[in-house]
Parts: C-alpha cells; structure tokens; sequence
C-alpha cells in the first residue's frame, strides 16, 4: 500500500506539471493579449514543481521527472529497484495532464493541434530559436544536470530546513528562461513525451532528444553531488533526506 501511494502521488504530481507548466505555454502565451510571454511560462513550470513538492514531497520525494529519479538514483538517495515504477506513474500521469490540456485547449474552434507546437519540445526547425541537434543536446544534458544538483543539495540532511522546494521550484524556473528559446525546455522525459503523443509526426521523431539528454544529464549530476557532498544518513523512502 505505501509503495502505490508513491507511485499515485508522482503521477498526481506529474499530472500537474503538465497540465500547468504547459497549460500555461498553450492556453496563456498563445494569446497576445494576455502576454505572459517567456517569463510566465517559465514561472508556471517552477510553481508547479513548488506547488506540488510541498504537496507531495513528504509521499514520494516528488520527483515529477524520470531524469530526477534517475538522477537520485545515480546519487545514492533513491533504490534502483523503484526507477521503473517511478517513471511508469510520470509518464502516465504527463499524458493524463496533455490529454486534459487537449480538450481543453481545443474548446476554441481556431485550435490547431499541429500549428500550436502543443508545447512539444524540438531542435532544428522545430525549435523556438532554430537552435541545432547539437544546442539542444548540450542544453539539455547541462540544464538537467545542474537541477539534479540544485535538487541534491537543497536536500541534504544539512541544508537549510524548509526551502528546497522553493529553490528547487526556482531553479527550474530558471533553467526555462535559459532554454526555451532552445528546445522549448524539456528536462523531463516525461514532460516532452505527453504532447509528443498528441502532436504526432515531428515531435515523436525529434522525442529520443529528450529522453536520452535529460537522463545522461541526471545522472551526470547525481554522481557530481554525490562526490562533492557525500549523502547523510537518515534517508527516507522517496529520497528526501530526513532532518
């Protein structure tokens, strides 16, 4: 019972990112007059993981993101065992919130799924920016890393008490000022793989990008924290260390 709670909770939470982070790109900046631009989507991003991980985080460690648990697991803060049923309820649970984007979104008669992008992420031609294959690549596996980091050391037995939400939810919110212009900002396997699914065509041929990146960089940054801080004991199911 407590492990399908877990796994309920990041497919809860993973629901939300979705539906608000990319909500915000498709139903709020699509339209000029509401003019949220970059900066507000990339503060929907941050607050959902913010929203959420105080929500949550004392269930699952709310992850939200196969590259997180990945990234935990690469950094001695997670079991192997729970990497897969982690990333099932995410992938699931960011489908479940772009099918409900979707049927919102095309409430609207003017609503062109494939002309929106549906906040699916891409390189080349399909990127905001018309950055490339390569700009994409390392934007991905760098910004990824570096959140796994933030995530690591904000939860650390001997981090400050009660911010790491904050900072983390911060940290994403910039990493998206960075690099949406790029690919449109993914860090998330299953983030960039729910509107892929709706989209169809480019953004499933261009989605490999954003699987394999994020999770390199996860790892990347769960084994650089790991060496520069080694992890306290006292961890807890969920990977939060406990204070």
């Amino acid at each position: 019972m407590g492990n399908s709670r877990r796994y309920a909770a990041e497919f809860i939470g993973t629901f939300w990112l979705t539906l608000g982070g990319c909500g915000s790109a498709v139903l709020a900046a699509a339209f000029p007059e509401v003019g949220i631009g970059l900066l507000g989507v990339s503060l929907a991003f941050g607050l959902t993981v913010l929203t959420m991980a105080y929500a949550i985080g004392h269930v699952s460690g709310c992850h939200l993101n196969p590259a997180v648990t990945v990234g935990l697991a690469a950094g001695g803060r997670f079991p192997a065992s729970d990497i897969l049923p982690y990333i099932i309820a995410q992938v699931a649970g960011a489908i479940l919130g772009a099918a409900v984007l979707y049927l919102i979104a095309s409430g609207v008669p003017e609503f062109d799924l494939v002309a929106s992008g549906f906040a699916a992420n891409g390189y080349a031609e399909h990127s905001p920016g018309s950055y490339s294959l390569l700009s994409g690549f390392v934007a991905e596996v760098v910004l990824t890393m570096m959140f796994i980091f933030i995530i690591m050391g904000t939860t650390h037995g001997q981090a400050p008490v009660g911010f790491a939400p904050l900072a983390i939810g911060l940290a994403l919110t910039l990493i998206h000022l960075i690099s949406i212009p790029v690919t449109n900002t993914s860090v998330n396997p299953a983030r960039s793989t729910g509107p892929a699914l709706f989209v169809g065509g480019w953004a499933l041929g261009q989605l490999w990008l954003f699987w394999l990146a994020p999770l390199l960089g996860g790892a990347l940054g769960g084994v650089l924290y790991k060496w520069l801080s080694p992890t306290p004991t006292g961890i807890v199911e969920g990977g939060v260390p406990s204070k």
